[in-house]
């Protein structure tokens, strides 16, 4: 029994973490007005140690209908944000749902800056409207960003600023 015990202690496969989930709340005042029945909910399931990758499953609803938004994985969830990792895209449903599933290294994600050797741990999610005229009803007039794959973003759309001052992701 002893071995056996010895066994599962030291067995990283028998060791994973649980899944575990947040909410993302509006990244702004502007979005929480515009966007009252925003709500989005991310679970992690930490598999690194068997598959070789992590998968974080994000489910959004109450957002503009038919509008693609920009995942990313960043190091603080309010501007300036920091070092971040663009991960993914969702288009939501003519009801303004929408999901996306990413398989990466999520629950260690960090960037690192081989010039300074800073590391930076990724430890919060924020997604963007990924076309800058997307948010106009929202935020009007609002300047575009950088966090979409073309370089061109709208505002934030919702972020894990709910865990300030701490993080979601360890």
């Amino acid at each position: 029994m002893a071995t056996l015990g010895l066994t599962l202690m030291f067995n990283p496969v028998a060791a994973h973490a649980e899944p575990f989930g947040f909410n993302l709340v509006p990244a702004s005042d502007p979005i929480a007005i515009c966007l009252p029945d925003a709500v989005a909910r991310v679970t992690v399931f930490p598999r690194e140690e068997i598959r070789g990758v992590d998968t974080l499953d994000l489910r959004a609803h109450g957002l503009r209908p038919n509008t693609t938004f920009a995942v990313f994985l960043t190091e603080m969830p309010v501007p300036p944000f920091g070092a971040v990792q663009y991960i993914g895209d969702f288009t939501t449903n003519a009801a303004g749902t929408g999901h996306v599933r990413v398989d990466a290294i999520i629950d260690e994600a960090f960037a690192f800056n081989n010039i300074t050797g800073v590391r930076t741990d990724l430890n919060h999610v924020v997604f963007w409207f990924a076309d800058p005229n997307d948010d106009e009803d929202c935020v009007p007039g609002s300047a575009p960003g950088h966090f979409d794959g073309d370089g061109e973003s709208g505002v934030a759309a919702m972020s894990s600023k709910n865990f300030l001052p701490g993080a979601p992701l360890p």
